[in-house]
């Protein structure tokens, strides 16, 4: 038995209860929640890396406290955000 086609409008009732409906309102958090939380991890991978480049450059936090209390910072200061 083939499936019945719907209209247009049919289409478009069927949207506006899916948007209405507190099934569809909850999955969306969750998946809203589940890609906040993978962009945190992708976040936290991009500043893995970009600690370990600095570190190799021999980088260290206290050099980024002493350029602050200096007055330094130019990209990096903490105001410039």
């Amino acid at each position: 038995m083939a499936k019945e086609l719907m209209t247009d409008a049919e289409v478009e009732i069927e949207i506006e209860r899916l948007k209405e409906s507190d099934a569809v309102k909850l999955a969306q958090k969750e998946r809203q929640y589940l890609y906040r939380r993978r962009q945190y991890m992708y976040t936290l991978r991009w500043y893995e890396k970009r600690g370990k480049e600095l570190m190799a450059a021999g980088v260290t936090e206290k050099d980024f406290a002493d350029s602050v209390d200096a007055g330094e910072g130019g990209e990096h200061d903490v105001g410039s955000c």
